[in-house]
């Protein structure tokens, strides 16, 4: 058999058979059985490192990948926190804006109600200015229609 068709495995020790000699089983087919059974136990040996190596290098990964999923978990914990705050910020300053605009609000229609009033005053005197010039011109004219009336009866007699 050639070295790299030949794998050898337990089974394989268990049924392997050696000639018999004189003295005993064949000392070449015994070394050389010997010979690959230890190059397969180094060739498994090195696989068995190189297996180690990659199971040691996905566990870096993986604790590398719990670690990312950790700072994100974190991450999206505090950006919900955040949202919260903000979201808490924002409804006090709206309810502080609608205060200060109640208020300014208030002041505004004080202001109104104050020129209102103010107005109306001033309307009732205007009014009653208006009221005593007419009847003012009213006597007059009475008095300038008696007389017009009395110049003409002068003229008629």
């Amino acid at each position: 058999m050639s070295d790299s068709v030949f794998r050898l495995t337990p089974q394989d020790l268990r049924s392997q058979q050696f000639g018999r000699t004189i003295r005993g089983y064949d000392p070449r087919e015994v070394d050389e059985a010997l010979r690959r059974a230890a190059d397969e136990l180094d060739t498994l040996r090195r696989d068995q490192v190189k297996l180690e190596e990659r199971v040691r290098s996905m566990q870096t990964q993986l604790q590398s990948f719990q670690e990312r999923e950790r700072a994100m978990n974190e991450a999206l914990v505090a950006a919900q926190q955040l949202r919260t705050e903000s979201r808490s910020a924002a409804e006090r300053d709206a309810e502080a804006l609608l205060a200060h605009a109640r208020g300014e609000a208030g002041l505004i229609l004080q202001r109104a109600e104050g020129e209102e009033r103010l107005i109306r005053e001033r309307t009732a005197q205007a009014q009653m200015h208006f009221a005593a010039y007419v009847a003012g011109l009213r006597a007059m004219l009475e008095r300038q229609l008696a007389e017009l009336a009395g110049l003409e009866a002068q003229v008629e007699r």
